[in-house]
């Protein structure tokens, strides 16, 4: 199973890394609101190797027979490896000097809707404190980890119980 899981969970954090070095090289001329959409395709993009890896190990090492609890923790850890790989990723991103101002850029974008949106001024206030709140606690890297790890997380875990139940099979 070791070297299902590391072979997939590596590969799944390789393609993950990658999507997220080449969109946000680009996420001035892509926007926020699309650079979600695409980040997050690119996410399930990258979960797809949960899929696969769960498949493997069935067919490969345990004969065409998994139950459901053996390819949920394989997926499972599939998973952890790749939403490891995320984070490290967007560490490297933020910390090492390539998008050192994209919270500045975020909170810009986010005030901008709200006040196209026809906010008040109070509301305006408080989301600009609310804001500047979240860029002191964003700087600890213990919080910005968690914050960047529920971004994949969730979407690993959806594919993971649906490759899990999709994949299970009692005989060969």
């Amino acid at each position: 199973m070791k070297k299902v899981v590391l072979t997939f969970g590596f590969l799944s954090g390789a393609v993950s890394a990658l999507l997220m070095f080449g969109t946000m090289s680009f996420i001035d001329s892509i926007g926020f609101d699309r650079g979600v959409f695409v980040g997050y395709t690119a996410i399930v993009i990258s979960f797809l190797f949960v899929y696969f890896g769960i498949r493997s190990y069935r067919d490969n090492v345990l004969g065409g027979r998994i139950t459901f609890g053996r390819g949920l923790g394989v997926g499972l850890l599939i998973t952890l490896i790749s939403c490891a790989c995320y984070v490290a990723s967007w560490q490297i991103l933020y910390y090492n000097g390539f998008m050192p101002d994209f919270l500045d850029k975020w909170n810009a974008h986010v005030l901008t809707q709200l006040k196209s949106s026809g906010a008040t001024e109070a509301q305006v206030q408080a989301a600009v404190r609310e804001a500047e709140e979240f860029k002191i606690l964003y700087a600890n890297p213990l919080v910005n980890i968690a914050f960047t790890l529920i971004e994949p997380l969730p979407v690993g875990l959806l594919i993971t119980f649906v490759s899990a139940a999709v994949l299970r099979r009692k005989k060969p």
